[in-house]
């Protein structure tokens, strides 16, 4: 029965663009059975006529395309523009498992999927494809976590959805695949543990120590001026560590807070780093290093917050004297002139970062080497609030670092 109708719906068409034809042949086949020519002697001609009809080319426009085709075609072109406007893939199935439809975000994440293609071909997630049968049959809506692998780790819920589209009885049930990345908030969610995991462990670290302390000298150290002494000593050191974690966690939370806003004002480069480097003085006689500042005779001035961006040189000297303390030279120069962008380099002579560490030293917590980090009393914080300050000033923090030759920190605003 559906093949019969298929079979009008298409001849009728061909019968309506052949009707001049037709007109004149019924004409006369009429005058020749006035004229006494029997019925079966023109038959051979309307048998040919009917095959050439069949056979014969007519516009494409004039064709009724199969059925599943035209729903698709006229359901999906107002929609098409919107499906393509999405920055989520979306690929539009066929009950019968097809991709009749990709969007460019599709396109772009999965690469080029030709129509008619069957899904399982190009998706290979049997998790994907069992949710995708399974809504084909039961009509109902199913989503899943999806992760990637290559090219890039991603993430993805992917949600599959029936829908109707064409109208009366040009429509047809299609269903809509479309996966929505969630790998930035994973990453998010797992920065998040780490810090909070990273920022406990570092609390947990002093506290141990004083509460050990103070059950000694409650006990056996009770009287023992000489141990008091020494433990008031470490103790001491203690808190002053957990307060310099606790006052750089405070200051990576106000950056947070605020990173959107741009600063307003404007800062003069040149007095502001001739502050830095007097107050850092005392550290760099300290450690017996020497540091250079070399700028230009002129202002430079730049938009920023004058307290942040001393924090930001602090930040970078100081880690110079401490981590490069064996070149004993530590050289900051300010570049700037005309409309060329506003450079600070701040260069060590020690031994060096390692390359594969130079992508991560910049996230909080992070250290190249944990023992070294904490006998220099580092929280680890350092580097990270350098980043964020920068980021909220819209200016970039470049490092190069050889072993053995030293390290190079450009700010460049």
């Amino acid at each position: 029965m559906k093949d019969a109708k298929e079979f009008w719906k298409t001849l009728l068409p061909r019968v309506k663009a052949e009707r001049l034809i037709l007109g004149f042949s019924l004409v006369l086949a009429l005058l020749a059975a006035l004229a006494g020519v029997h019925v079966l002697v023109i038959l051979p001609f309307w048998i040919a006529f009917a095959v050439a009809i069949l056979n014969r080319s007519i516009p494409s426009e004039e064709l009724p395309p199969p059925v599943a085709a035209t729903a698709v075609e006229e359901g999906r072109d107002p929609l098409i523009p919107v499906l393509n406007a999405l920055d989520m893939p979306v690929l539009v199935i066929g009950p019968d498992e097809t991709v009749l439809f990709q969007n460019f975000a599709a396109e772009k994440a999965f690469g080029t999927i030709p129509a008619e293609s069957y899904l399982s071909a190009r998706v290979r997630s049997p998790g994907i494809l069992d949710m995708v049968r399974e809504t084909i049959a039961t009509g109902k809506t199913h989503q899943i976590e999806h992760a990637e692998r290559l090219p890039t780790d991603a993430v993805y819920i992917v949600r599959v959805a029936p829908a109707e589209i064409g109208r009366g009885d040009k429509s047809q049930r299609v269903f809509l695949l479309t996966y929505r990345d969630i790998s930035q908030a994973r990453r998010i969610d797992r920065m998040r543990s780490d810090f909070i995991a990273n920022a406990s462990h570092e609390l947990r670290t002093p506290l141990a120590s004083l509460r050990g302390f103070i059950e000694t000298l409650q006990g056996p150290a009770r009287n023992d001026a000489k141990a008091q002494e020494k433990f008031f000593g470490i103790m001491h050191e203690q808190v002053t560590r957990m307060s310099r974690l606790v006052d750089d966690l405070l200051s990576l939370s106000r950056l947070e807070l605020k990173s959107h806003i741009a600063p307003d004002e404007t800062v003069d480069l040149v007095p502001l780093l001739g502050h830095v480097r007097d107050g850092l003085a005392p550290l760099a006689r300290e450690l017996d290093v020497e540091i250079s500042l070399d700028v230009p005779n002129t202002p430079v001035v730049v938009k920023g917050d004058r307290d942040e961006l001393i924090e930001v040189f602090e930040n970078l000297i100081e880690n110079a004297c401490k981590y490069g303390q064996e070149g004993k030279k530590v050289d900051v120069r300010l570049t700037a002139g005309g409309e060329a962008q506003a450079e600070v380099t701040v260069a060590d002579y020690g031994p060096g970062i390692p390359a594969e560490h130079v992508p991560r030293i910049t996230e909080r917590f992070y250290r190249v080497n944990v023992e070294a980090s904490r006998s220099k009393k580092g929280t680890g914080l350092g580097l990270a609030i350098v980043k964020h300050i920068l980021t909220r000033h819209r200016a970039r923090l470049l490092i190069h670092s050889e072993l053995g030759k030293g390290t190079v920190f450009t700010v460049r605003f």
